[in-house]
């Protein structure tokens, strides 16, 4: 602690040149600390990816939903940022977190005030000591300058001021924490969208071609080409299907509300919002590779991470803010103003007045009040270090998650691909048999029915693919 005395030889100088003099000695004067040293939790972690589809390289042009290529998911990106709600919140509360330091900040320093009061009095002669009809009524009128300060000799104000800030960068980094949310739910319910629209289209194709086929059928049942029950099989199977439009346009409608208050969309616009979208589930790719840089890059990336650093940086100097009530608080007051008994004397010469004091207050004992304050803010700096580590784990239980989403996917994706395949050909084959008399119409029906629940498999594992994707870009704190 450096100590910053006072001249040796100090000479007489005017009220207000000392108490300039006392408040810069006073703003210096402050250098202790009893919080102890911060040290950045060491968590072991891998040198390098084991996975080849994460790029050590950090930089890139484009923001990452964009890699996805589709012009109409950057536009909902955009507009979620511009007007969603949490989001809106969340910048609220770093501006309620940056006034609170603004605030912890401004107690570091001397407050100043005036007042002014004016009082008519009749004193009590035995208060004042007077003889019977000596004390008179007097009228007292008051004009004064106010200067206080604490002087932070322990530096409790500031480590205040150092928690307040560390909160407000943990705010902050929650902010950004809310707004990578933001995007993955926007781009999630984008691809979710595309894929309900593509299952649509399915249906909808594959409606239109059991109903010509149950006109054939019927055709041929009248001609006596087939007897009762391939029709009403017919008519079954179409039936079925359109079942399944009703539900996947209600999903669709429900894609369509959640994505619409994602975007901050008032309730009416939120019911009639269509969603123009520019890809098909079919033509959107996935990146072949993420830009993730090393691991130990994680640490910096991820908003989440670094909240809970900040929070345990602030929880680190709460302590030295509990340490400093064991000490005693010094302050001083100085008063500079006028005083008089008449109001048209308040501004002369020989009304002016001034008065300096100071206060020391120590405790004395406090029946363990202040080790319990030192315990608890001691106990909240453990459950933030034991938090930051927790955050870390999670991290990265989530990127080896969404890698083997990633990878699990494909392997789906290129199985449910070849069945597709293959039941066409099924489908195609059955069809003849059954035009050539070597089958039943059943065996068409169940060829039909298998390849239309695989192509909407297909649409889905195709979905949970990019979903992979979007999984990855959060877990890894999107862009750098």
């Amino acid at each position: 602690m450096k100590n910053h005395m006072p001249p040796q030889h100090p000479t007489r100088k005017p009220p207000m040149r000392r108490l300039i003099l006392l408040t810069i000695t006073g703003l210096v004067i402050g250098g202790c600390s009893f919080a102890p040293e911060y040290v950045k939790p060491q968590v072991p972690l891998p040198e390098q990816w084991s996975d080849p589809s994460l790029d050590d390289n950090e930089n890139r042009a484009e923001q990452w939903w964009q890699r996805f290529g589709d012009p109409a998911l950057a536009i909902l990106v955009q507009e979620s940022l511009d007007a969603n709600l949490d989001l809106q919140i969340a910048a609220a509360r770093v501006a309620e977190a940056r006034a609170f330091l603004s605030g912890r900040e401004a107690e570091r320093y001397p407050m100043l005030s005036i007042e002014g009061s004016g009082a008519r009095q009749g004193p009590s002669e035995e208060a004042a000591g007077f003889g019977p009809n000596q004390a008179r009524p007097f009228t007292d009128f008051r004009v004064s300058g106010l200067l206080t300060y604490e002087f932070d000799l322990w530096g409790r104000k500031a480590n205040a001021s150092e928690a307040a800030q560390h909160r407000l960068l943990a705010s902050a980094a929650n902010q950004e924490m809310v707004r990578l949310a933001i995007i993955s739910e926007v781009a999630s319910g984008y691809i979710n969208l595309l894929a309900l629209n593509h299952q649509i289209t399915i249906a909808e194709n594959t409606v239109a071609t059991r109903r010509e086929s149950v006109q054939l059928q019927r055709t041929r049942f009248q001609g006596g080409d087939i007897d009762e029950l391939a029709l009403r099989q017919a008519e079954a199977e179409l039936a079925a299907t359109q079942a399944e439009l009703p539900a996947l346009r209600l999903r669709q409608t429900f894609q369509i509300h959640a994505i619409g208050v994602l975007l901050g969309k008032p309730p009416r616009d939120i019911k009639q919002e269509t969603l123009t979208t520019h890809s098909s589930i079919e033509s959107l790719e996935a990146p072949a590779t993420f830009s993730a840089g090393p691991p130990a890059a994680l640490i910096v990336r991820r908003p989440d991470i670094k909240a809970a650093e900040q929070l345990l940086k602030a929880a680190n100097a709460e302590i030295g803010v509990a340490r400093a009530a064991y000490l005693p608080t010094i302050s001083f007051a100085g008063l500079i103003g006028l005083q008089s008994a008449q109001v048209g004397d308040l501004f002369s010469s020989n009304a002016a007045n001034w008065q300096l004091g100071g206060s020391l207050l120590s405790p004395l004992v406090d029946f363990g009040r202040t080790e319990a304050l030192i315990a608890q803010a001691e106990s909240r700096q453990t459950q933030a270090y034991l938090s930051y580590g927790r955050v870390v784990q999670q991290a990265f239980r989530e990127v080896w998650d969404a890698l083997e989403q990633v990878q699990r996917t494909d392997e789906r994706l290129e199985s449910k691909h070849s069945q597709v395949t293959a039941l066409k050909q099924s489908t195609r084959l059955a069809s003849e048999r059954f035009k050539g008399g070597y089958s039943s119409y059943l065996e068409v029906l169940d060829s039909e029915r298998n390849l239309f629940n695989a192509e909407l498999a297909l649409v889905e594992i195709k979905r949970d693919r990019l979903l992979a994707d979007i999984s990855l870009f959060r877990a890894l704190g999107g862009d750098y």
